[in-house]
């Protein structure tokens, strides 16, 4: 599906067990929401597999008749129930609630509505909570789209990454070329305030022109906000696979320099500004506040399989596979596989990490020191903002943005 989710750390192959009733430290419930508390629910059908996907996805042949889409979301609020036992009211409301995938809109659309009860009736929403679904273009149709609508979503995000046939091909895609900015178009029609389009760029095969094209089709479909994510070719792929057979050529990090500097100028000639590195909106109410939840440090409960939370400086992760999931569920204990409780340290390095890629930066007193020092030679090397620096932030230039990774492995201590 796309890639909508934030690069959330990497997170360890196993960790210290998760307790059966999916209890917390006391320490974790103190301080659930003090940077925001959200919702994440993780869909794991797909109707076909994508040849560049890794995630947790699974289509109804590989299921073999295990789980299926008619009774995953009593599983989810089953997993709901465990969560209001182990937080007993000590969260605040959701301010946003996220349904990625997968592609959730394979689920009727009051299936996705009920567990949106759910999760209100769990922890309450709050009263500008931001509802968000990720969608495959030919997955909704206006009347899916207003029963989402009816139900109280407020922002859909629809998976484009290409509006050349030849690059959906290489990826996958079952789309036809027009269709994700047609659905685009259709939700504005609908009433959505808030809609998304995800490209790829780097395909292998892709074009100046291709790139050029998808992004003209992306602003014409008048979306508030569009993610560009560098296609990075995952082991266990068949991408991968055609790859090492030499079938395709693996992406060249200099054409994806490029195709991220046209990227920025044609969308920001359009008034999308970035506000992540790979995300630009029409302005601030335009931004995903889910995702900036995970780049700003907040709390999220995530329900399905293999779905990641945080909650007070403790991190765990589900089991993978639907049919897991749901007998941990039926057994009445927590679906979690592994949790690692964060030190300090651990949540400063990610904080960098992560701040440092949104458009507001971090303050420079807040790194730890030689950080200081090198956000200063950062800033002589044109990879921090002369501006922002003198008012005491690290925020990246566009050519830092092209090199993101390394100036915040170079800003962390040595």
């Amino acid at each position: 599906m796309s890639r909508t989710l934030a690069p959330v750390p990497g997170l360890p192959p196993d960790g210290e067990p998760v307790p059966r009733d999916g209890s917390l430290p006391a320490a974790a419930l103190a301080s659930v929401g003090e940077r925001g508390f959200g919702v994440y629910v993780h869909v794991p059908f797909c109707a076909s597999r994508c040849g560049y996907c890794d995630f947790n996805t699974y289509t109804a042949a590989e299921l073999a008749g295990g789980v299926t889409r008619e009774s995953y979301a009593d599983l989810v609020l089953d997993e709901l129930r465990l969560a209001a036992r182990v937080l007993d009211g000590t969260a605040p409301k959701a301010r946003t609630v996220f349904f990625g995938g997968g592609t959730p809109t394979l689920l009727p659309a009051d299936d996705l509505a009920r567990i949106l009860d759910g999760v209100d009736a769990t922890f309450g929403l709050a009263e500008d909570a931001e509802i968000s679904t990720e969608a495959n273009p030919e997955s909704v149709d206006p009347a899916y789209l207003a029963r989402l609508l009816d139900a109280g979503f407020t922002r859909v995000s629809l998976g484009m990454q290409s509006a050349a046939r030849h690059v959906l091909a290489v990826l996958d895609r079952k789309h036809s070329p027009g269709r994700a900015a047609q659905a685009a178009v259709e939700a504005r029609e609908t009433g959505f305030g808030h809609v998304n389009l995800d490209l790829i760029y780097g395909t292998p095969g892709e074009r100046d022109e291709d790139w050029a094209a998808s992004l003209d089709a992306a602003v014409a479909a008048g979306v508030d906000h569009v993610s560009a994510y560098s296609l990075i070719v995952e082991d266990g792929t068949r991408l991968a696979a055609r790859i090492r057979r030499g079938e395709l050529a693996m992406p060249d990090d200099d054409v994806a320099a490029d195709r991220y500097l046209a990227a920025d100028a044609t969308l920001s000639a359009a008034g999308l500004d970035w506000y992540e590195v790979s995300n630009w909106a029409r302005d601030e109410a335009a931004r995903c506040r889910h995702n900036l939840l995970y780049w700003q440090g907040g709390d999220w409960w995530g329900f399905g399989p293999g779905a990641h939370s945080h909650v007070g400086g403790v991190r765990w992760w589900n089991v993978r596979h639907p049919s897991a999931y749901a007998a941990r569920l039926a057994e009445g204990v927590s679906p979690g596989e592994g949790r690692e409780l964060l030190a300090d340290e651990d949540r400063y390095l990610e904080d960098v990490l992560l701040r440092l890629r949104i458009v507001d930066g971090i303050r420079v007193t807040s790194l730890a020191p030689p950080g200081p020092e090198k956000a200063a030679r950062a800033v002589a090397d044109g990879l921090l903002d002369e501006e922002a620096f003198a008012e005491g932030i690290a925020r990246l230039t566009l050519r830092g943005r092209l090199l993101a990774d390394a100036v915040v492995r170079d800003l962390l201590p040595d």
